[in-house]
C-alpha cells in the first residue's frame, strides 16, 4: 500500500452488514470485482479470478468501431464460453450510435452487462474524445449513457475517474448524470485523468459520490491487500471494491479478501507448489484461447508477474523471455519452480539442524 496509506480502525462510516451487491437482476457472490484491464482481463484471467473467489469481472474493453467486429482480435473478446455469470463487457467509444451498436452486438453475443469505459487515461482512447477524455464534456456523456441504456435490455454501468485534472473534479456531477440516464453501478478510479496511475487514490472523493446517488457504487485503486480493501469499503461507504493490477499473477487474492471479510483472519499465503500449479494450468488456458503463437507471447507477461519476488526470478524471466515455443516455456518454469521447492527443502533442513 502507499506509503502515505495509514490504516484508520475507527472509520467515519460504519462497515457494511453484508457483502454481496446487485447489478440489475443479478445478484453477485460477494462484493469483490476484477477490473477490465486492456491486454490481461481475457476469459482464461475472468475465469481463473472468479474461480479465485472475485464476485464478476469486467472483460478489457471493446472498441465501439464496427469495422473492427469481423477480426480475430474481436472475436476473441466476445468469446464467453464457460464463464460464469454475470458476464460483464466493456465498451469504448466516443459515438452514440456507435456505442448504442457494441452494446446490442455484444449483448447479442452473450454479455449479461454491458460497462462504459470513462475511465481509460491512455493517450490513443483520450486522442480520439473517448475514455476518461469524456469527462471534459458532460452533455456527451449524458447522449452516451442514454444512448447504450436505451439500445439493450441488460443492466449498463459505468466506469469513471475522479475528473479530468485536479482542477477538473467532477466525478459528483458526473454520477448524478449516470443515475438520472439509467446507470445501475458506477465504478470511480480514485485518480483524475492527468495523474494517470500516479500518486494516493482519492477515497474522499469516492466517498463525496457514494453520498450523492443512490445507485450502487464500486472503488477502485491501490486495492493490494485484504486490509486495505476493508478499510476502502468502511472509508468510502462503497457497495464494492474492484481490483486490478494487485491481481497480476495473484488471482488468489480474492479468496484471500473474500475470507478477511468474512471472518477478521488471514488465509495462510499460497505455497509454491500452488503458484506453480495455477500458472501452469492458466498458461495452457491461454495457449487454447490464443492458439500457439500468440499465447506464448500472452504467457510471457503473466508467467513474470507469477513469478516475481521469488529467487532468482529477475534471471529466470529475461531468459523465458527468450524462448519461441510453448514446450520451452513449460519446461522453463518446471525447471524454475523445482529450483524453488530445492531451496525451500534446503532452507527447512538448515532450519532443523540449527534447532
Amino acid at each position: 500500500m502507499p506509503a502515505s496509506f495509514i490504516y484508520n480502525p475507527s472509520p467515519r462510516r460504519k462497515p457494511k452488514s453484508k457483502n454481496k451487491m446487485h447489478i440489475g437482476p443479478y445478484q453477485l457472490k460477494n462484493n469483490l470485482i476484477v477490473a477490465p484491464m486492456a491486454g490481461v482481463t481475457d476469459r482464461p484471467f475472468r475465469m481463473l479470478c472468479k474461480r479465485m473467489g472475485a464476485g464478476m469481472a469486467v472483460s478489457e474493453m471493446v472498441s465501439s468501431n464496427s469495422l473492427l467486429y469481423g477480426s480475430e482480435k474481436t472475436k476473441r473478446r466476445a468469446n464467453h464460453e464457460g464463464e460464469a455469470d454475470p458476464i460483464s463487457v466493456q465498451i469504448v467509444g466516443a459515438d452514440p450510435a456507435m456505442l448504442a451498436q457494441a452494446a446490442r452486438y455484444n449483448v447479442d453475443h452473450g454479455a449479461q452487462i454491458i460497462d462504459i469505459n470513462m475511465g481509460c487515461p491512455a493517450k490513443k482512447i483520450c486522442n480520439v474524445m473517448a475514455g476518461s477524455a469524456l469527462l471534459q464534456n458532460e452533455p456527451l456523456v449524458a447522449t452516451l449513457l442514454e444512448a447504450v441504456v436505451n439500445a439493450v435490455n441488460v443492466p449498463v454501468t459505468l466506469k469513471i475517474r475522479t475528473g479530468w485534472d485536479k482542477a477538473n473534479r467532477n466525478a459528483i456531477r458526473i454520477a448524478r448524470i449516470a443515475e438520472a440516464s439509467g446507470i445501475q453501478a458506477l465504478a470511480i478510479h480514485g485518480r483524475t485523468r492527468a495523474c494517470a496511475y500516479t500518486g494516493d487514490a482519492e477515497y474522499d472523493t469516492i466517498a463525496a459520490v457514494k453520498a450523492s446517488v443512490n445507485i450502487p457504487i464500486i472503488a477502485n485503486g491501490d486495492i493490494t491487500t485484504p486490509e486495505k480493501a476493508q478499510w476502502v469499503l468502511r472509508q468510502t461507504g462503497a457497495d464494492a471494491v474492484m481490483i486490478g493490477r494487485a491481481a497480476q499473477g495473484r488471482p488468489w487474492l480474492f479468496r484471500e479478501i473474500e475470507h478477511f471479510l468474512k471472518t477478521g483472519s488471514h488465509l495462510p499465503a499460497p505455497q509454491v507448489g500452488e503458484i506453480h500449479r495455477v500458472l501452469r494450468a492458466h498458461v495452457h488456458e491461454l495457449y487454447d484461447f490464443y492458439g500457439e503463437h500468440t499465447g506464448l507471447r500472452v504467457s510471457r507477461k503473466h508467467i513474470s508477474w507469477y513469478t516475481k519476488g521469488l529467487a532468482g526470478s529477475a534471471q529466470f524471466r529475461h531468459r523465458m523471455n527468450q524462448l519461441e515455443s510453448i514446450t520451452e516455456q513449460l519446461a522453463a518454469v518446471d525447471d524454475f519452480f523445482a529450483e524453488q521447492a530445492l531451496r525451500g527443502a534446503q532452507l527447512h533442513y538448515g532450519e532443523e539442524l540449527a534447532a
